[in-house]
């Protein structure tokens, strides 16, 4: 049980040290380091590569961003199943409804509490 949580902590604070490397060494804006990460868990899903990265990582694999790209592009498969196109749109959606209505929940309550800043470049 603890290799678990061992292995839990290093996958996702991996995935979490090489998004500020790119923050940090890079011109890359936040915003498209998630779109960065997404668009990876979507491609590894679609090849069938992040489904056994995920078993051996668990929530290490699962919570960051790439998980939720994961999830939406396992969800937008199996509507594929179903034959018609809204069938990728709606699996999509109901596989990622839970993250999604959380993420807009907090987003509020946050930008409440919080001032957002722009990342300041050196130009």
């Amino acid at each position: 049980m603890l290799l678990d949580y061992l292995i839990v902590f290093l996958v996702g604070g991996g995935i979490c040290l090489i998004g500020q490397i790119l923050v940090i060494r890079t011109q890359m804006t936040t915003a498209r380091i998630l779109v960065l990460f997404l668009l990876l868990g979507v491609v590894l899903e679609a090849f069938g590569l992040y489904q056994p990265f995920a078993e051996f990582a668990k929530s290490g694999a699962m919570i960051p961003i790439c998980g939720f790209g994961s999830t939406l592009a396992r969800g937008a498969i199996e509507g594929a199943a179903t034959g018609n196109i809204l069938g990728v749109l709606k699996g999509g959606l109901s596989a990622t409804a839970s993250g999604l209505a959380a993420a807009v929940f907090f987003s509020y309550i946050f930008a409440m509490i919080f001032r957002s800043r722009t990342k300041k470049t050196g130009k």
